[in-house]
């Protein structure tokens, strides 16, 4: 029994401590996190763009070379 106390009294400790290590965290604010978002769904575009770019010009490239 004394274990089981153990391991909910460590379960216990271990969400105290989370919480007070989430209260010290530095939280962005809504505009910061909107034009961080933008900046992650334009770079996720232009790089499925390039590989998109890529991906095309090798199948050319290959359907030249297999002919």
């Amino acid at each position: 029994m004394s274990k089981i106390n153990q391991g909910i009294s460590s379960i216990k400790t271990f969400v105290e401590e989370v919480k007070v290590e989430l209260i010290k965290c530095a939280w962005p604010t809504r505009k910061e996190l909107l034009g961080q978002s933008l900046v992650v769904i334009v770079a996720v575009i232009i790089l499925g763009a390039f590989v998109g770019l890529c991906d095309v010009i090798n199948v050319n490239l290959l359907g030249l070379i297999i002919r």
